[in-house]
């Protein structure tokens, strides 16, 4: 039988192994019944360095930028051009599944789809262009906060179905317009069969220099991260060690705002292949996110998961849907957005049989409810919904 194809739509994709975001080569190589190609632009965002094309890999050229400027808005546009070249290049797909968070990814998604007359899928990571207004980087009452939001419920209309990532956006799309039958849920995920350290614990933290009880935050250092607030919880908390591991626009300004702070590193990105290996190291796992109330129904975080698939205790300062996951779970604590410090104390002061009961009720809620391989199920169902049966 001829394997069906879907054409992935996603920025800011990377190959499988290296840091940054492997959703969609976790999820759709683990189709049996589809092939898939997945065009990404060719900066990896998490390091800065060109990709190259692999099976079910193209990396086309996007515009380079810096910061939070105009610079960055021509990257998106570019990519929207280059993407939807490189789709209309590709054999034609049975289906295209465009990935938030910027419209623009949606946007060439919905052209490739039109011209091959083909379903589409989008992806809603981030409920753009909402976000930007709640964090501040954009005025309700602006020409361009009006121009996304028509592009916004354009792609809803065109779109077979939306997926979300976050339960909460369910309700806010229906409100929206968007028929309930359309929208269907496919989290991040993990494995903990990926998270197997490749050595033992005190080995890894002789490499990684955890000397005393250490907590890791693994990811984008970016304005929606909030982690100013994790830096001001470090100075709290001085007997706790705060180890920061990734990139983003706000990390020079970060390691400049730490300076002084003895308990605080910073970590270049590693791959996902690597980060079993620090998680294994540390001693708890940091999720900090900056105080936006879209934030607390609209989120579905890959370190969470991550933490919860590694065995390691969490700490997130997110109430709403992951707290509530966190602590129904016993795999953690929640707190208020501005009161990580009390978190990071309370992980610094539990027993060591404590915090591994914690990592253990995690690893398995994650293992029997949100894997890659359950996920990767679902939209198989998705997928093949949205074609003829097979003869």
């Amino acid at each position: 039988m001829t394997r069906r194809r879907v054409l992935v739509l996603n920025h800011f994709a990377v190959p499988r192994g290296y840091p940054g975001g492997t959703r969609h080569v976790e999820l759709f190589s683990r189709l049996s019944d589809w092939s898939y190609v997945i065009v990404a632009g060719r900066r990896n965002l998490a390091t800065g360095q060109s990709q190259r094309a692999e099976p079910g890999f193209r990396p086309v050229a996007v515009t380079p930028y810096r910061g939070n400027g105009p610079g960055r808005v021509v990257n998106w546009a570019s990519y929207a051009v280059t993407a939807t070249l490189a789709g209309l290049r590709q054999p034609r797909p049975d289906v295209v599944y465009a990935s938030s968070p910027h419209l623009l990814a949606g946007l060439a998604g919905w052209a490739v789809a039109r011209v091959r007359r083909v379903p589409l899928v989008l992806e809603v990571r981030d409920l753009w262009p909402r976000v930007l207004v709640d964090m501040g980087r954009l005025a309700e009452d602006s020409s361009t906060y009006r121009l996304l939001t028509r592009l916004e419920h354009f792609l809803y209309r065109h779109a077979a179905r939306v997926v979300i990532m976050a339960p909460g956006l369910r309700a806010v799309l229906v409100g929206q317009g968007v028929p309930p039958e359309k929208i269907v849920f496919i989290p991040n995920a993990a494995d903990p069969e990926d998270f197997v350290p490749g050595a033992d614990r005190a080995e890894l933290r002789r490499r990684y220099g955890f000397t005393r009880r250490t907590a890791v935050y693994a990811g984008a250092h970016g304005p929606a991260n909030g982690l100013d607030l994790l830096l001001a919880a470090a100075r709290a908390v001085p007997d706790l060690d705060v180890v920061l591991v990734g990139s983003g626009v706000e990390k020079p300004r970060l390691r400049a705002a730490a300076t002084g702070l003895g308990n605080v590193r910073f970590l270049d990105p590693v791959p996902k292949t690597e980060m079993a290996d620090i998680l294994h190291a540390a001693d708890v796992g940091v999720h900090v996110l900056a105080d936006v109330e879209l934030f607390r129904a609209g989120v579905s975080p890959n370190k969470v998961f991550d933490c919860m698939a590694a065995g390691l205790p969490i700490v997130t300062n997110s109430p709403g849907v992951v707290g509530d996951l966190v602590t129904g779970v016993g795999a953690g604590h929640t707190v208020a957005p501005g009161d990580l410090a009390h978190g990071l104390s309370q992980m610094s002061q539990a027993s060591s049989e404590e915090l591994t009961k914690m990592g253990t009720a995690g690893q398995q809620w994650i293992r029997e409810n949100q894997s890659r391989t359950a996920m990767a199920q679902i939209l198989g169902r998705l997928l093949d919904s949205l074609v003829e049966a097979p003869c």
